[in-house]
């Protein structure tokens, strides 16, 4: 498998990463739990004191994350109907008021799901009842719009993984399981390797390592 450039000028080594994850795999200690597989990405020369060179986004995983992804749905009766079955959790908007005067009830909400999504009229009044709640968690909903099927959003959301620079240098995702193929694993990374890059003012020349790594293993240097 040879060196390929991306359109952001980004080279990656397909065979060498394949091989830094096979060797991680064999490595790492067995657990009595499926590790996650672990990016973290160092930048340099980035002003991250700035918020608009930060990153947030939801970058799709063409092998998907290996787990189970949760996302909960807030939507009126049609969008709950249409929700059933798909979504792990649906509120509709009578209850978002319950919600958010029970504290303790709205953060347990919060841990339950990885994502949500809401009803695009919904968003105002989710903002200011558990806005408080759900925000610094960066799981406030994502808009779509009323009455649709949240089917297609809540499938490519389990496929995800959400990319927050914060304003810290160094930075951390999952991009998939151990138990995942190498190829596929590498795969994944190589999606999210070109956003981020894509996605930098200097490009490959603004980020100054990347390691691979299992939840509670140790790390391995890929670029």
């Amino acid at each position: 498998m040879l060196a390929r450039t991306t359109s952001e000028g980004y080279t990656v080594t397909d065979q060498r990463l394949v091989d830094t994850i096979k060797t991680l795999q064999v490595e790492s200690k067995k657990r009595n739990f499926v590790e996650t597989v672990e990016l973290a990405i160092n930048l340099k020369d980035v002003d991250l004191s700035n918020p608009k060179n930060r990153i947030q986004e939801d970058i799709v995983l063409p092998h998907g994350r290996g787990k189970t992804i949760k996302v909960g749905v807030f939507g009126g009766s049609e969008m709950a109907v249409k929700a059933k079955g798909v979504a792990d959790v649906v509120v509709q908007p009578e209850d978002i008021e319950d919600l958010a005067t029970d504290k303790a009830r709205a953060r347990k909400f919060a841990r339950s799901s990885d994502y949500f999504v809401a009803e695009a009229p919904l968003m105002p009044t989710i903002g200011k009842r558990l806005g408080i709640i759900l925000a610094p968690r960066g799981k406030m909903p994502k808009p779509i719009p009323p009455g649709s099927d949240p089917s297609p959003a809540i499938e490519k959301l389990r496929s995800s993984v959400t990319v927050r620079t914060r304003d810290k240098m160094t930075f951390h995702m999952p991009v998939g399981s151990k138990d995942m193929s190498a190829d596929h694993l590498a795969e994944n990374i190589d999606v999210v390797l070109q956003r981020i890059t894509s996605r930098l003012e200097r490009g490959k020349q603004n980020i100054r390592s990347v390691y691979v790594k299992t939840t509670m293993g140790p790390s391995y240097k890929v670029i």
